[in-house]
């Protein structure tokens, strides 16, 4: 006999003060005569079986036994065994479930629950549920269990409170009725799952998502999140109203293309995708002014999702200050160079000057002039005429402010148009030029006005330095040069300014490029040309370094990308 019926039996023995065996012996006994007796009139055959039903109910403190064969009782004994066997592991269950369960009745008194509960609240006996969860002396606000007594249904909420060391717990709270068989609710379970892990988790998550935004938004420079694909806008920082105008609700889910015009969209739209850092893009305000930027690209996983963080930097104040500070040096080299330039204009004023001569000398004495003749010197007056013309252009184009904007340029043409200005000065000088320029150069994207002022720069530094090197007495003879070298290689266009003057001290080679910096003698220059010519070359996304030269002299190496690869 399983254990469980031998101590369920012998209680019910031990309830009629008679013996075990006694107790099975009746019982079978009662079963038989029922069985007889049904047999003899099939017609009450029902009531032996709902006897025999209520007999087991009553002996097995009300387990239900459902019967699937009326005539062969013999099976009535294993199934009575399975569902007994069932019926036994509820207990177990309620123990052993990883949760809180309790048992309350209308009153909110415990009257039932589980060694989890036990072992976190360690209640008293005829403990009430909130004197055992929070130690509070009547019913919370907005028991759940009060709603399932008033309704009759499940409700949910979320609790907190103290566990009996003292720490606070969370959970997440379900009630649910228990009712009698006249379907009278006598009770609410109540079941509490500990969510405390979870709610520090979701609360260390809200504070990081906190300093997140804190950061975010207090970053000094605009921040966008950008949709891969559409480069619709998800997300920005604070900083974008000061900078743009536009307040977060006005773009977010606009296109950050709409901050470029409407030429330059497209392009701006392939740079966003591919490249990391975008110099000097030019964006519109809300009220339509023009802004400078730099543009920094970065792809990053946001909810989910990969995602661009586009950072822009306001550069146009530091662009107008660096222009006003190219114009003085514009200024100031256009002063070097007023010199040479008067010899240049000297040289077609003569032939003019010559030719009016002639004419006035020959009107005066009335005398013929050959046709022929006529027609030569008008030609010469002519072409000085334009010569001199083309030199004043280029030195007002030359003066005027530059515009920004880079264009694809001709690096050999800008080359050849800065040295026209000293091709008369150089020659005055002895100093011969060299060119080596290759054809066919690929394009670079530049502005060629500021391009064409730091090959002027470089040409003057290199006549200043053939003149200091044949100041000196112990220099005198040797080859007095300028070489010019252009090429490309590696997606780079590569100039060379070759000198065989003075030469540069490598010790200063770091300082060569700072502001104010010369070694040349006072009066003769402002320190300003090479810092110049460096952050032009720097904005055109290129380098430019000096190197000496093995036979004395120095070369200037500039390297700008090709239009397209930059």
């Amino acid at each position: 006999m399983p254990a469980k019926l031998h101590m369920i039996l012998s209680k019910q023995a031990q309830a009629e003060g008679i013996s075990l065996n006694q107790y099975v012996k009746s019982t079978l006994e009662k079963a038989v005569v029922l069985q007889e007796h049904s047999r003899k009139d099939k017609d009450k055959e029902d009531r032996f079986l709902k006897a025999f039903q209520a007999l087991l109910e009553k002996k097995f403190e009300q387990i239900e036994l459902k019967m699937e064969s009326k005539e062969d009782l013999s099976g009535l004994l294993p199934k009575k065994a399975e569902l007994k066997s069932q019926t036994d592991e509820y207990p177990d269950l309620f123990e052993l479930v990883p949760c809180i369960i309790t048992v309350q009745d209308r009153n909110y008194k415990l009257v039932r629950y589980n060694h989890e509960f036990a072992e976190r609240f360690d209640p008293k006996p005829g403990a009430y549920c909130f004197n055992a969860y929070k130690g509070l002396n009547e019913k919370c606000s907005n028991c759940p269990v009060e709603k399932t007594f008033e309704d009759g249904r499940s409700h949910w909420s979320e609790e907190s409170g103290l566990n009996k060391d003292g720490t606070i717990a969370h959970w997440v709270v379900k009630t649910s009725p228990i009712k009698n068989h006249e379907g009278e609710i006598v009770a609410a379970m109540e079941m509490c799952l500990d969510i405390t892990p979870m709610k520090q988790l979701k609360e260390k998550l809200e504070k990081s998502e906190k300093r997140y935004h804190a950061i975010f938004n207090n970053i000094p420079n605009p921040v966008f999140v950008l949709d891969l694909d559409t480069l619709e806008i998800f997300d920005c920082n604070n900083n974008v109203e000061p900078v743009y105008g536009y307040q977060r609700d006005e773009i977010i889910k606009g296109s950050f293309l709409d901050m470029f015009k409407n030429e330059d969209r497209e392009e701006y739209a392939s740079k966003l995708k591919t490249s990391a850092f975008i110099s000097q893009a030019k964006q519109v305000t809300k009220e339509g002014r023009t802004l400078f930027v730099n543009i920094r690209v970065s792809p990053l996983e946001y909810l989910g999702r990969t995602v661009l963080l586009v950072v822009t930097s306001d550069i146009t104040k530091r662009l107008e200050t660096e222009q006003q500070l190219i114009q003085a040096s514009k200024m100031a080299t256009l002063g070097e160079m007023a010199t040479g330039v008067a010899h240049e204009l000297n040289q077609p004023l003569s032939v003019i000057e010559t030719a009016s001569s002639f004419f006035m000398r020959k009107i005066n004495k009335k005398e013929r002039i050959e046709d022929e003749n006529l027609f030569t010197m008008a030609k010469k007056i002519r072409s000085n005429v334009d010569r001199a013309t083309k030199i004043i252009h280029h030195m007002r184009e030359f003066g005027r402010k530059s515009d920004v904007t880079k264009r694809k340029t001709d690096t050999n043409k800008v080359l050849n148009k800065a040295l026209e200005i000293f091709t008369q000065q150089l020659k005055l000088r002895e100093i011969e030029v060299v060119k080596e320029l290759q054809e066919d150069l690929p394009p670079i994207l530049a502005d060629s006005n500021r391009l064409e002022q730091v090959f002027i720069n470089l040409l003057i530094n290199a006549r200043d330095a053939i003149e200091a090197k044949w100041e000196e007495s112990d220099h005198k003879g040797g080859d007095k040069k300028i070489s010019l070298k252009t090429g490309s290689k590696d997606g780079m266009v590569i100039i060379e300014v070759k000198d065989t003057g003075i030469g540069i001290p490598q010790s200063i080679f770091d300082k060569i490029f700072e502001p104010f910096f010369t070694t040349k003698k006072v009066g003769r220059g402002t320190g300003l040309g090479l810092s110049i010519s460096y952050g032009i070359i720097q904005d055109f996304g290129g380098s430019i370094h000096v190197l000496s030269n093995k036979n004395g002299g120095a070369s200037f190496v500039i390297k700008l990308p090709v239009a397209g690869q930059e």
